[in-house]
């Protein structure tokens, strides 16, 4: 099959340009089920999640189920998960499964088919993948994406305690990933120190040159607005721009407001991720919601 003539970068830019940066989770857990009125069961979370789809259509540009709390309930979840994602699809929103999939060679090819190849039951517009067995694993993904026109974010710096120290390990001295070109724009922190840098850099090494001048690259990051981000060694400006998922606004401590001076130079391209800020609304409040924490973004550095 041919590439597709519109990438993932520039719908997702484009997306964001029209809604502004906010991303709605469809984070279908219990306690939020019960706070509906909704059953613990597969058509609980099959009515949870095309309410927010419906809530989130015209006000929003972005959405991210998360997979697992719809794997949760076997053959019957992931039937629903499959609605949602069609639902998300058909209302024109770019649509993000958090599946957080990592693997080598054939197993990994299966979980790229199943998240990105058009037509698939699972389709989506892009995925979320763990580089954590190395991100030349990933390679075949990256390709299977740039080729449907989808998109792929890899976790590089993470919110969570447990991953601090691993990402920010010091690499190895003579890691062989190319330092961001002289060319580009002048980033003296541009050698691989940490591991999250090590991903970045070698990340960004393989979308470079399949980037179009001006785009966003369709192979982006997630970056948890909670993370110091010096500390775990990132880059200030990433070559090519690439799309920041960014979780840990709203709930987890992150406010709008807070965007620029979370990330800087690389607040333009950031995706800002609320789930629990937003659906703790309950299925009545969920629209007015959405289109007021939206509201808070308008108008910052993004663009």
């Amino acid at each position: 099959m041919a590439p597709t003539s519109t990438s993932f970068g520039r719908r997702l830019r484009a997306a964001s340009d029209a809604h502004g940066p906010l991303c709605v989770g469809i984070d279908p857990h219990e306690a939020l089920l019960r706070d509906w009125g909704l059953p613990l069961d597969a058509a609980g979370v099959r009515e949870f999640g095309l309410r927010t789809v419906d809530a989130a259509a015209s006000r929003v540009g972005v959405v991210k189920p998360q997979v697992s709390f719809f794997e949760r309930w076997g053959s019957a979840g992931l039937a629903a998960l499959e609605e949602v994602l069609a639902a998300a699809r058909a209302a024109g929103l770019v649509v993000i499964a958090d599946a957080k999939r990592g693997d080598i060679g054939t197993t990994m090819d299966a979980y790229a088919a199943a998240w990105l190849t058009p037509g698939s039951p699972l389709e989506a517009d892009a995925v979320t993948v763990s580089p954590y067995l190395g991100v030349g694993a990933l390679t075949s993904t990256f390709q299977l994406a740039l080729e449907h026109g989808k998109g792929v974010f890899v976790l590089a710096a993470t919110s969570n305690p447990e991953a601090r120290a691993l990402q920010r390990a010091i690499v190895h001295a003579g890691a062989p990933v190319p330092p961001f070109p002289s060319d580009g724009p002048a980033d003296p922190s541009a050698l691989p120190q940490t591991v999250a840098h090590h991903v970045i850099q070698e990340t960004s090494a393989w979308a470079r040159p399949r980037t179009a001048a001006g785009d966003w690259s369709s192979l982006g990051f997630v970056i948890g607005a909670t993370v110091d981000r010096h500390e775990r060694g990132l880059p200030d400006v990433l070559w090519p721009p690439a799309p920041i998922l960014a979780p840990g606004f709203g709930a987890q401590g992150a406010e709008p407001a807070d965007l620029d001076r979370v990330f800087g130079r690389l607040a333009a391209t950031v995706i800002a991720s609320e789930s629990r800020s937003i659906l703790s609304a309950g299925p009545d409040g969920l629209a007015a919601r959405i289109g007021e924490r939206a509201g808070l973004y308008r108008g910052k550095s993004h663009g």
